[in-house]
């Protein structure tokens, strides 16, 4: 380790805060990232981006000296930032990186900060309401605000950030009127029974959902297909869509379809996180749903799906939506028969979500985890979706 000061290591030592960081990402920048975490904890997830290069180099084998193979990774005309899980080990690597020489600073609350990120962005669409979408870049989770009158509804909120919608909504003059989930999330835990005890709302569940089990300390709603959930002044459409789960169920404002994990703007549900040993069965009903209930609309209809991967290309604006007669253009999934889609579909999904059981058997009631063990059960990639290749034109 260096002979830095301990005592002036902070003021030495330049700290990014990660929406700081984002934001250079987000304008073009080019970033230089040593991620210090362990291989696994790095291939699980991390930082990416077209301008970001990134080295990964365990942070225990820094502690002493920068050893001679990665000051040849290292550029010396480029600010270095390092990162590690919650921003102490990287900090520490950061001073022996300056007594080095580099220009160098950390991420502030490491990858747990990445993680609370939670961006805002209102669409531009045919609704006569306010409709917005919310994004979680470090898991590619996406929630969904509609506002209408004096009335708000919130669609798959994860609870991570349930104060964040609670004081949109009031900006916007309204108050929560219903939270919905499109059906048991295995990747994140939701915000449905938080934002009911923050607010008024009325959770909203599929009723397929509900037969796997659900057990709530809180009332809740249940809904099927073809009936309405009325905020404001606009009608929310439930059109059940399962396959990805049996309960998965999309919802339609106007000229919008919120398809949860169905269909998203780069690839299809995988069907396999309820139950692994009738994939193949569930692959099936995932065809029969999208070909009857989702390619069956106007190919206007914009798709706003429930997570983002990185296959995925942003809007111009940074929100993830796409019209339907674009996805059938570009989406090759989506022109295969059954039987080819069921074949594909099932031959090579990816990872299953981390902890995933864990924060199933959370949405369902089961388990109630702090709020501290929530959050670290769902850092990470969503991996909802089936394998991108060969998904697109």
């Amino acid at each position: 380790m260096s002979d830095a000061d301990p005592t002036t290591a902070e003021e030495q030592i330049a700290e990014v805060t990660p929406e700081q960081l984002k934001e250079r990402i987000d304008r073009g920048e080019d970033v230089f990232v040593l991620d210090v975490r362990s291989e696994g904890d790095f291939e699980e997830w991390h930082i990416d981006g077209e301008n970001v290069d990134i080295v990964n180099y365990p942070y225990f084998q820094l502690i002493d000296e920068i050893p001679d193979d990665l000051h040849e990774e290292l550029p010396d005309d480029r600010r270095l930032t390092v990162l590690c899980a919650k921003g102490g080990s990287s900090e520490m690597i950061a001073e022996n990186l300056e007594s080095d020489g580099y220009e160098v600073e950390h991420l502030e609350r490491g990858m747990k900060g990445w993680a609370r990120i939670y961006e805002y962005s209102e669409l531009d669409v045919d609704v006569d309401a306010t409709v917005a979408q919310y994004r979680r870049p470090s898991s590619g989770c996406l929630a969904y605000l509609i506002v209408s009158e004096d009335e708000a509804a919130v669609i798959d909120p994860l609870r991570a950030f349930t104060t964040e919608y609670v004081q949109d909504v009031r900006t916007l003059g309204a108050d929560v009127a219903y939270a919905l989930d499109t059906h048991i999330h295995a990747d994140h835990i939701s915000g449905l029974r938080d934002l009911t005890t923050e607010t008024d709302a009325t959770p909203v569940l599929p009723e397929r959902a509900v037969e796997r089990g659900v057990d709530y300390d809180v009332d809740y709603m249940t809904v099927t297909d073809g009936e309405m959930v009325t905020v404001g002044d606009v009608d929310i459409e439930v059109i059940t869509t399962p396959g990805h789960t049996t309960g998965m169920t999309a919802y339609k404002v106007g000229d919008v379809l919120f398809t949860g994990d169905g269909l998203f703007t780069e690839s299809v549900a995988r069907p396999d996180l309820e139950d692994p040993e009738a994939a193949k069965d569930a692959a099936r009903t995932l065809y029969e749903s999208l070909q009857a209930k989702i390619l069956s609309l106007p190919d206007e209809t914009v798709i706003a799906p429930a997570h983002f991967s990185d296959a995925a290309t942003p809007n111009d604006d940074g929100t993830y939506t796409a019209k339907l007669g674009d996805l059938k253009a570009r989406m090759e999934a989506l022109s295969m028969d059954e039987d080819e889609f069921v074949d594909f579909i099932v031959a090579d999904m990816p990872p299953q979500p981390a902890n995933y059981e864990e924060i199933i058997a959370t949405n369902l009631g089961q388990e109630a985890p702090d709020n501290e063990r929530a959050f670290e059960l769902e850092l990470g990639p969503n991996n909802c979706a089936a394998s991108e290749d060969a998904l697109t034109n």
